[in-house]
Parts: structure tokens; sequence; C-alpha cells
């Protein structure tokens, strides 16, 4: 709300920022809600920072300033980020000409070699991201690889399961196709079988009993032959002794 304020009203109000902050009764932390740089500021609030680093410049002494900018204290460098951005190049360039501007120079050293090693700065970090998306790049491919892999081990286990079932279907067909061939084989048999119990065999019984009776019949025969043979060499023999 600086804007609102007439010019020597924001004069008075940027003294008095500047005699708290250099006597520390304010804690430098509300410098951190200042960013400088062309689209976050106006013409009310860049006359505004102005005055107050000059009157501060002036009471504490440039270098003693600077000083107290350019710390290591990660905190502190937080809290000054805003006014001595680094993120970006542009930014960085309106700081410096902001600062040399009013004639404290002396303050942008340090974004100075900032802007100077930037472009190797950039380079590195470019190739860094790069290099991030390489690796991410790779462990997703890998990724891709290991559920391929895992896909077509689950395939070839299921052709494999499918492969048993058909081999055990076909030697279940193979085991009926036997039964079968040897029930059909046992029918024939006992079709060949039956004659023997039917008409066929009952010829074939009345062939071997009128073998058997011819047989018989002849064996009868051939002993009454031999009996009237012998009866009748007994006879000669009686009429030989006889005579």
């Amino acid at each position: 709300t600086i804007h609102r304020l007439e010019t020597n009203k924001l004069r008075n109000v940027a003294k008095l920022f500047a005699h708290l902050l250099h006597t520390d009764s304010m804690p430098w932390s509300c410098l951190s809600v200042i960013h400088l740089n062309e689209d976050e500021t106006t013409s009310s609030s860049r006359i505004f920072l102005k005055i107050c680093i000059q009157e501060m410049a002036e009471a504490m002494g440039i270098a003693k300033l600077k000083q107290r900018l350019e710390t290591d204290d990660p905190v502190l460098q937080e809290w000054f980020s805003g006014m001595f951005p680094r993120d970006n190049v542009r930014k960085t360039r309106y700081a410096i000409n902001f600062f040399t501007s009013i004639g404290l120079g002396p303050l942008t050293d340090g974004l100075r070699e900032f802007l100077k090693n930037a472009p190797k700065m950039i380079l590195a970090a470019k190739k860094k991201q790069a290099d991030q998306q390489l690796q991410e790049l790779q462990a997703r491919k890998k990724g891709d690889d290991d559920d391929s892999s895992t896909s077509s081990s689950g395939s070839s286990s299921s052709s494999s399961s499918s492969y048993s079932s058909s081999s055990l279907s076909t030697s279940s067909s193979s085991g009926s196709d036997s039964s079968s061939s040897s029930s059909s084989y046992s029918r024939r048999k006992r079709r060949n079988r039956r004659p023997n119990s039917g008409r066929g065999g009952d010829r074939e019984r009345r062939r071997r009993r009128s073998y058997s009776s011819d047989e018989d019949s002849s064996y009868d025969r051939r002993h009454r032959r031999g009996g009237n043979s012998n009866r009748r060499r007994n006879n000669d023999e009686d009429g030989d002794n006889n005579r």
C-alpha cells in the first residue's frame, strides 16, 4: 500500500524503516517481502527501497552494510534472496542495474560474479537435469522390461499348462481308444466263439457222435471177424487132431 502515500510521506516512512533496521529495533526478516524485479515492483515501491537502503548505508557505512547483506548464513540469505535474486538471469540484471543507478554498486559484487558464471552454471544445471531425465527414462524402461518379462513368463507357464492338459486329454483319448479297441476285439472273439454253442455246435457234436459210433461199429466188426477166424482155426485144429 506504499503507492497510496504522497512523495514526502513516502520518504519519511522509508527513513523510519531505515532507522529501525540499522539500530536492530526491527528484525531484518521483514526484508524477505521485497522482490526486486520489474514485474513485482512499482515506481513507489522502488522509491521506498531506494531511500531506505541509502539511509542505512549512510548510517552504517557501505562496507558494514555489504558485510551484513552478503552473509553465509542460509537463513539470512533466504531473507535477502528477493533483493538479490539469483534464480533468474533477467532478475539478476535488473537488481544490478537498480543498485548501480542509486550509487550502491558495491552491494552487487556477488550478483556480478554470479552473472559472470551464470552460463556455465546454467549449462551444468541443464546437463544435470538431462541426466536425471535420462535416469528416469532408463528406470521406466527397466520397469517396462520387467513387466514384459513377467507377462511373457506367465504366458509361457499358461501355454505349458495348456500343453500338459492337451497331453493329458490325448493320453485319455488314447486310453479310451485302446479300451474300446480291446473291448471290440473281445466282442469279435466272443462272436467267433458263439457258433460253437449254436447250430454249428450241434452239427459238430452230431459229427463227433456219428464218427465215434462208426468207429465202435467198425471195431465190433473187426472183433467179430477176429472171433470167427479164431473159431475156424480152432475147429480146423480139432479136426486134425481127430484125424
